[in-house]
């Protein structure tokens, strides 16, 4: 059979409650503290996303359902699939959080908001985009010219400017 199943999958989740521990760490000046919850808050939700991804990959999509990796292996990316983040080196373009939010309903469903800048509310956030297809790597978009920021402008229906300044860190030229 040469037919291939394959899977997209959108995620987002957050740790709720960070920001009022600290704040109240802020008002008390205990700044160990602080950084120590937004540290935990932060590791919480980076783990909860490797969690969800075994899931998907074990259990919900099973595509994996023999999979036993240590710690190790999962550092290796030895399993099967990649779960790219908007705003990171193989997603660059942050404004692709606003298509997420709309299709999963990350705000309505999940509470967590986009900043005017995309930033995620509360920023213990993650989110990503998962994709099962054994062959899938991890991969980082390079500079890119100026007719590539054109065309793919033209496809978003951005005005040039705004696209360029979302995409400023991996343009190969100096801006107007």
């Amino acid at each position: 059979n040469d037919y291939y199943k394959d899977h997209l999958g959108m995620f987002a989740v957050s740790c709720f409650g960070c920001e009022a521990l600290v704040e109240k760490y802020e008002a008390e000046n205990d700044d160990y503290l602080k950084i120590m919850s937004q540290a935990l808050a932060d590791r919480f939700v980076e783990a909860f996303a490797e969690y969800l991804h075994r899931e998907i990959r074990v259990d919900m999509w099973g595509y994996a359902k023999n999979e036993k990796l240590d710690e190790a292996d999962l550092l290796k990316i030895k399993y099967d699939g990649i779960r790219p983040a908007p705003g990171y080196p193989s997603q660059p373009d942050h404004t692709e959080k606003r298509s997420m939010w709309d299709t999963i309903k990350a705000e309505e469903l999940a509470g967590i908001e986009l900043s005017e800048s995309l930033s995620m509310m509360p920023a213990a956030s993650v989110s990503a985009l998962v994709f099962a297809h054994p062959q899938s790597q991890y991969f980082a978009v390079g500079q890119i010219c100026k007719d590539q920021v054109e065309s793919y402008a033209q496809r978003k229906q951005f005005e040039l400017e705004k696209m360029e300044r979302w995409l400023s860190p991996i343009l190969s030229y100096e801006r107007d």
